[in-house]
C-alpha cells in the first residue's frame, strides 16, 4: 500500500470520526441548547438530527412537555419540635419552549433543582416550622400540597415566568413511632366514636320510621271512621229524607180525598138546593103522608080526636095516639074529602 492509499485511509477515518462527534439528535418534547467553550449559545435547536462543531461544541437536551420533578425524604421541623420526613413530594411542571435560552441562562439547564427542589425544601420547613404536628399530620396534611403550589408558583411568576406548576402530590409524612402508635389509637377510637354515632343515627331514623308508621296508621284509621261515620250520616239523612217524603205524598193523597170529599158534598149540596124547590117539597109532604096516613071509617071518627093532644080512651093502644101534626093533616084530610 502506498503512502498516499494510507493518508487518505487517514483523512477518512478522521472525517468519519468527526461527523459522528458532530452529528446529534433531540427526542420530540425537548429542544437542544448548545455552549461553547462553556458559553451559551443563542440557538436552539428543534427535535431532529442536527450538526455542531465536535470537540469546542456541546449540547443539553431539555424537556418543554409536562414533567413530574420528585422530591425525596424532605425533614420538616414542627412548632414543638418534633422531626418528621416527608417520603415523597410530586411537583408536576412544564417549561415554555419560548423560555428555554432565558431559564438555562438564568437557571443553567439544570434549573429544576434551583427553582423546584431548593424551593420545596424551604416552603415545606417554612410550613412546618408555623404548625403543630397535629396540624401537620391530621388537621392541615389536605392544605400543604395546595399552599406549596401556592408558594412556588409566587416565586416562579417573579423569577422564571416560562415555567408552571401543574400540581403538587404530598405523601404522609413519616413521624415517630410512639406518636404514630398514639395517632393510630386515636383514630381507632374516633372510628369506634363515628360507628357509634351511625348506629345511634340508625337507631334514631327506625324509630321515626315507626312514629311516621304510626301515625300514617293512625291518619288512615281516623279517615276511615271519618267515612264510615258520614256513611252513616248520609245513611240517616237519607231515610230522613225518605220519611219526609212519604210523610208529605201521605199528606198530599188525605189532603186530595180530603178535598174530592169536600168538593163532593159541595156539589151534593148545591144539587140539593136545587133540588129542593117549594114544589118538590110539596110534593114530598103529600107522598109522606099518603105514606103515613091511616083511614078511619065511621060516623065517631071526629069525637076520637083531640086539636090539643092524643085521645083520653086508653083502650084504643099504641097506634091510636097521633099527635097534634097528625091530627091536624088528618083535620084537613077530612076538610079536603
Amino acid at each position: 500500500m502506498s503512502d498516499q492509499n494510507i493518508i487518505g485511509l487517514c483523512i477518512l477515518v478522521c472525517l468519519a470520526v468527526v461527523f459522528n462527534f458532530s452529528l446529534h439528535r433531540i427526542e420530540e418534547g425537548h429542544v437542544g441548547v448548545y455552549f461553547r467553550g462553556g458559553a451559551l449559545l443563542s440557538h436552539v435547536s428543534s427535535p431532529g438530527f442536527h450538526m455542531m462543531v465536535p470537540l469546542l461544541t456541546s449540547y443539553r437536551s431539555v424537556q418543554v412537555t409536562l414533567q413530574t420533578d420528585e422530591v425525596k425524604n424532605v425533614p420538616c421541623g414542627t412548632s414543638g419540635g418534633v422531626m418528621i420526613y416527608f417520603d415523597r413530594i410530586e411537583v408536576v411542571n412544564i417549561l415554555d419552549a419560548n423560555s428555554v435560552y432565558n431559564m438555562v441562562k438564568n437557571f443553567t439547564a439544570d434549573y429544576d433543582r434551583t427553582l423546584i427542589f431548593n424551593k420545596v425544601h424551604h416552603e415545606l420547613n417554612q410550613f412546618c416550622s408555623m404548625h403543630s404536628l397535629h396540624e401537620v399530620y391530621i388537621d392541615l396534611f389536605d392544605q400543604i400540597d395546595e399552599n406549596l403550589k401556592s408558594a412556588l408558583q409566587t416565586d416562579l411568576n417573579e423569577l422564571a415566568p416560562g415555567l408552571s406548576i401543574q400540581a403538587v402530590r404530598v405523601t404522609k409524612p413519616k413521624i415517630p413511632e410512639t406518636i404514630r402508635k398514639n395517632y393510630e389509637l386515636m383514630e381507632a377510637e374516633k372510628t369506634k366514636l363515628l360507628i357509634s354515632i351511625q348506629h345511634q343515627r340508625v337507631v334514631e331514623k327506625d324509630a321515626e320510621t315507626d312514629r311516621k308508621k304510626a301515625i300514617i296508621e293512625a291518619e288512615k284509621e281516623a279517615q276511615v271512621a271519618k267515612i264510615q261515620y258520614d256513611q252513616k250520616i248520609m245513611e240517616k239523612e237519607s231515610l230522613q229524607r225518605m220519611a219526609s217524603i212519604e210523610d208529605e205524598m201521605h199528606l198530599a193523597r188525605q189532603k186530595s180525598r180530603s178535598d174530592a170529599d169536600f168538593y163532593q158534598m159541595e156539589r151534593q149540596a148545591e144539587a140539593n138546593k136545587l133540588l129542593l124547590s117549594k114544589e118538590f117539597l110539596e110534593l114530598k109532604k103529600y107522598e109522606s103522608l099518603a105514606q103515613n096516613a091511616k083511614v078511619y071509617y065511621g060516623a065517631d071518627i071526629p069525637k076520637m080526636f083531640t086539636l090539643g093532644g092524643c085521645s083520653s080512651d086508653p083502650t084504643l093502644g099504641a097506634d091510636a095516639k097521633i099527635s097534634r101534626k097528625d091530627a091536624t093533616i088528618v083535620s084537613d084530610f077530612e076538610q079536603t074529602k
